[in-house]
């Protein structure tokens, strides 16, 4: 696949303004409705499809599929993301018309991240070829272990990263706004906020880990898998708001993911010395599995109401009084309080 500077010029541009249409968009904090979510979930999807047929015109029938199966397996490991992202909100009791611009900084360093992963791994690939066999491996071992404890959920209340936050950063209790960092008494505090862009952060580094030897077995151009991921993950913000309150119907999806990694583990290690599986064959598996795996889920969970994931525990965070509000600082003051003044606090 002969792909020429300025394409990749083109479309990291193209990814740059959308994020930026979209900042644009949310400036103001407000509570996105399932409405809102549905119409920028449609605008995504279509401009994700959109890039699958341009790949397809442009470069031909099989790297377009290549193109689709990774942005399929993409967006399905996306909504394992969302519960997880839920559960997290949940538990911080993060106000509705904040969660926004913490999912954009989210992505935006998604991004960033799943862009060196990509990177090193296709320099792996290409100067290792036997690191196929690892990601093979990988893929199944993880595959099993989803299959396994697909009912298990993160609890972050005894999170590793949320301790490690906590003991390393002063932190407040309370939120500020949509402030990240604000400064009392000359002091540098973080805010609840900060710690919930962290551990969405974190968690997408777990998932990418999964998720990049996973669209590497179905293609080994960088560009695509770039791109399927990029299109993929400029609509979670809006699957997130969309989803939400209904991940908990998705109750056979991890099942389902789980046999999607198993099988393409098995693609992978196939492909390097024994027997190359077809694209169109491999895009058909995995369009079968997530399909029953959705059918059953919804058909075994109609009548059931939305509801966001329940917290393990009760919140420690809540909201800044109007008090603690008024007693801010400048946040990059570059003069201290003086004794005195601190003195009349």
């Amino acid at each position: 696949m002969n792909v020429s500077l300025w394409m990749w010029l083109a479309v990291l541009a193209g990814i740059v303004a959308m994020l930026a249409v979209d900042l644009v968009a949310h400036r103001s904090a407000h509570v996105i409705g399932v409405r809102e979510a549905a119409a920028w979930s449609a605008v995504w999807v279509a401009i994700g499809v959109g890039f699958g047929v341009l790949v397809w015109v442009v470069w031909g029938a099989e790297f377009g599929q290549q193109y689709f199966a990774g942005y399929l397996i993409e967006k399905s490991l996306a909504v394992d993301n969302v519960f997880v992202w839920a559960v997290i909100f949940s538990f911080f009791a993060v106000p509705p018309q904040f969660q926004h611009r913490v999912l954009f900084l989210g992505v935006l360093g998604a991004l960033v991240l799943r862009g060196a992963f990509i990177a090193a791994g296709a320099v792996l690939i290409a100067n290792f070829s036997w690191v196929l066999y690892l990601f093979a491996a990988f893929l199944v071992v993880t595959g099993i272990k989803m299959a396994v404890q697909r009912d298990s959920h993160i609890d972050p209340s005894t999170s590793r990263t949320l301790t490690l936050f906590r003991r390393l950063v002063p932190m407040t209790d309370a939120y500020h706004g949509q402030r990240f960092l604000i400064r009392r008494r000359g002091v540098l505090l973080a805010t609840p906020l900060l710690a919930v862009l962290v551990l969405v952060e974190v968690t997408d580094v777990v998932f990418a880990v999964d998720s990049i030897p996973a669209i590497f077995a179905v293609t080994d151009e960088p560009f695509l898998v770039f791109t399927a991921n990029a299109f993929a993950l400029l609509g979670l913000r809006a699957m997130y708001f969309l989803l939400a309150d209904l991940v908990h119907r998705f109750r056979y999806l991890k099942l389902g993911l789980a046999l999607v990694l198993v099988w393409v583990g098995i693609k992978m290690a196939l492909k390097v010395d024994i027997a190359y599986i077809p694209t169109p064959i491999s895009l058909a598996v995995i369009t079968t599995i997530l399909t029953v795996a959705i059918a059953a889920s919804w058909w075994t969970s109609r009548g059931e109401s939305g509801h966001a994931p329940a917290p393990a525990g009760v919140s420690p965070f809540r909201q800044a009084t109007d008090a603690e509000l008024a007693d801010l600082e400048p946040l990059w003051s570059r003069r201290r309080p003086s004794h005195r003044a601190r003195a009349r606090r």
